[in-house]
């Protein structure tokens, strides 16, 4: 890209993955995106640490878990013809940790797509969703499930 041209949302998002169901439905939507601009993605996944108290989960069984997200997010990557990189980060507000990510890697977005998941645990959990939309003075962009556009 030519110095001082205009840069494209989809240069270098960082791209938040919850899980493998997530993480392939995120990778599905987002990467199309990226590959048509020639660009690099950065996947991020967030160990929510408890603040104080107890884990539902050892750190090592959400590393693995993490391990195996960036996995499959690369093998995406491959297909699609685009750069991954993944980044693996700790906090205790998920969507404050996504956004210093985000600022950490100088992402042009932070882009996903929203799972599904009743609003009263979004209330119970604090939202992510909604922080990032709120919160976020980078763009966030929220692309449809492709599998839920398909079957519509």
């Amino acid at each position: 890209m030519a110095e001082g041209s205009p840069r494209s949302l989809f240069d270098r998002p960082l791209v938040p993955v919850a899980n493998a169901d997530d993480a392939a439905a995120t990778a599905d939507a987002v990467l199309p995106h990226v590959a048509a601009v020639g660009g690099r993605a950065v996947f991020v996944h967030v160990i929510e640490k408890a603040g104080g108290a107890p884990d539902k989960a050892s750190v090592e069984q959400r590393e693995d878990l993490a391990d195996e997200l960036f996995a499959l997010v690369r093998e995406a990557g491959e297909d699609a013809g685009v750069e991954v990189e993944t980044d693996l980060r700790y906090g205790t507000d998920v969507a404050d940790t996504i956004i210093d990510a985000a600022h950490d890697v100088g992402a042009t977005c932070i882009a996903f797509t929203p799972r599904g998941g009743s609003r009263w645990w979004d209330l119970f959990s604090g939202d992510t969703r909604k922080s990032l939309v709120t919160e976020s003075d980078l763009p966030v962009v929220t692309l449809p499930d492709a599998d839920e556009e398909d079957a519509a």
